[in-house]
């Protein structure tokens, strides 16, 4: 298949890139050489390498820089998603993009995972323009599937482990305060990469959730991250009253994935195993 990916630069773009181009041919493009919020780029891309399939990885996804940038946020997560789904309506394409947890409002107990058919409340604007863009898509196509994905790591980016890593490096004797009353699941992007190859050709439309199986806290989460590395560290857990932030973070972003289940296409693992796997894989390259 002829595969075009937006926003390959990302920790995502970047393993998605590597993993189906493994057995397609991929047309990666970073937003430096695709910029999804100007339409006639997008629709001469498009015209151009006629892809059957588009993997949508681009987004804004500084959270918190979203309360103060609304305007570019909206443009990429929102805007950006209508204009590839005017594009793949128009040339015949079928669109993979990728959302968040943050549709959610994440005041379910925490027993209670988010499934596909909730009610979505976003609270931030991040959580709003990524909304906007599912429903975007939505009323421009019909070949079409949102993969909503939470808590994403992998070597390609900036993300919440190698930041852990990086300040227990830094100075193993200093105290870290890691938030331990929001709850979801750490997902590796190289394991979302082989699911979505897996989606390709599937037929599968609508929304349908993929995040790592299980869930933990933040704190959770990156002491057995450390703890794994075997690096010296100090942690002490604290709420999110204690670490306040400019946009509202969801209590609860675990994501049950109930269609891909009920399809028999869930090939997301525990968030532990991949964790043991990522380092597995580039424990000495994280370490340098």
């Amino acid at each position: 298949m002829n595969i075009l990916i937006t926003g390959a630069g990302g920790q995502l773009g970047q393993d998605c890139c590597t993993i189906i181009g493994k057995t397609h041919t991929v047309h990666g493009r970073t937003s430096g050489q695709l910029d999804i919020t100007r339409p006639e780029q997008v629709q001469r891309e498009v015209q151009t390498l006629r892809p059957d399939v588009v993997v949508n990885c681009a987004a804004y996804t500084a959270v918190d820089k979203c309360e103060s940038e609304q305007e570019v946020c909206w443009a990429v997560n929102a805007q950006g998603a209508a204009h590839l789904a005017e594009a793949c309506a128009t040339e015949g394409a079928r669109l993979i993009h990728i959302s968040t947890d943050y549709v959610f409002a994440g005041n379910k107990p925490i027993s209670e995972p988010y499934r596909e058919q909730d009610p979505v409340v976003p609270l931030s604007a991040y959580g709003k323009s990524k909304l906007a863009g599912e429903q975007a898509i939505a009323d421009r196509m019909d070949d079409f599937l949102i993969l909503r994905t939470s808590w994403l790591y992998g070597m390609g980016g900036h993300n919440f482990l190698k930041t852990m890593l990086r300040l227990a490096m830094a100075d193993p004797e200093r105290t870290i305060r890691v938030v331990n009353d929001q709850y979801g699941s750490l997902t590796w992007t190289m394991t979302l990469a082989r699911q979505i190859r897996q989606l390709l050709s599937s037929g599968l439309t609508g929304i349908a959730h993929a995040t790592a199986e299980g869930s933990s806290t933040w704190y959770a989460g990156a002491k057995y991250f450390l703890e794994s590395m075997g690096v010296a560290f100090s942690l002490e857990p604290c709420s999110t009253a204690e670490y306040p932030t400019p946009a509202h973070r969801p209590a609860n972003s675990i994501l049950e994935n109930s269609l891909l289940k009920e399809q028999g296409m869930n090939l997301m693992q525990g968030w532990q195993q991949d964790i043991d796997a990522f380092i597995e894989q580039y424990r000495s390259t994280l370490l340098t």
